[in-house]
């Protein structure tokens, strides 16, 4: 695979890595797909496994044949762009994790059906903005048995720098795909019931055993400072609350969402100690 030495920051072919924003890398580089970078070798790797083509390196010198080593030699006939580790933070505007970067392209996302007919436990993310509870989300779900994430389309995108980052590659692991509505009259015809996370008078518990009993359900997740619209809890199947203490009314919602996967997973895939 070519290494190409990178001398200043208007090098050719590094464009992805420095100057285009998310929405660019999104839409601009390819139409049909856009592209995405995925940081550190470890994650790299997760996107690996998973099926993520990747399109070209950014790695500095010293871990070419360290660090950057396995991802390199997995990566095929692909462009590695490598300098100094300070002209490389100047390029990106940060440290690289670990010393490498990788371009990857974005994948066909799946239809709504096609992830709901096969998922017992989904999560859907309404209005969520802050990459890092983007990232911490995922990673619960990948890790407590959320068969799908569905998010709205005012939503962070799971495939931000960040987002992918903060989730350790978990967003490579969980089906996910865009939603243009959250309410019940959209998932009703998958056989879900939804279950809105929100602080009403009308709220059960999130240990309540009707929700176990469900075979089909939907967990709705919103914002920290606005929660859920009024439409949305009013139309929900379930208005859900987790038990609070010490006069504390709720959670930041990526922890909210961990304690919910929790509470309402098919047990089935996991192993009793």
């Amino acid at each position: 695979m070519p290494i190409i030495e990178i001398t200043s920051l208007s090098s050719p072919g590094v464009e992805v890595f420095a100057t285009l924003t998310e929405a660019q890398l999104r839409n601009k580089l390819e139409p049909s797909q856009g592209i995405f970078i995925a940081e550190s070798p470890k994650v790299i790797n997760v996107a690996l496994n998973a099926g993520y083509e990747p399109v070209s390196l950014l790695c500095e010198q010293r871990h070419i044949e360290r660090d950057a080593k396995e991802i390199i030699a997995r990566c095929g006939d692909i462009p590695i762009y490598t300098g100094k580790r300070t002209l490389l933070a100047e390029l990106t505007g940060y440290t690289l994790t670990r010393g490498v970067l990788c371009a990857m392209r974005r994948p066909t996302l799946s239809t709504v059906a096609e992830l709901c007919r096969q998922a017992h436990r989904i999560a859907v993310i309404h209005g969520v903005v802050d990459t890092t509870n983007i990232g911490a989300i995922f990673r619960s779900a990948a890790a407590l048995g959320i068969d799908a994430v569905l998010l709205t389309r005012n939503s962070c995108d799971p495939l931000n720098r960040r987002s992918i980052r903060v989730s350790m590659g978990s967003v490579f692991l969980v089906p996910w795909t865009w939603l243009d509505s959250p309410l019940p009259s959209e998932l009703h015809q998958y056989a879900f019931k939804t279950a809105a996370m929100a602080l009403t008078d009308q709220s059960i518990p999130i240990d309540h055993p009707q929700l176990k009993k469900e075979e089909h359900l939907a967990l709705v997740l919103g914002t920290e400072g606005d929660g859920l619209p009024d439409d949305i809890i009013a139309d929900a199947d379930y208005v859900v609350r987790i038990p609070m203490s010490h006069q504390v009314d709720s959670l930041n919602v990526a922890a909210a969402a961990a304690v919910a996967f929790w509470e309402v997973r098919d047990r089935s895939p996991f192993l009793d100690f």
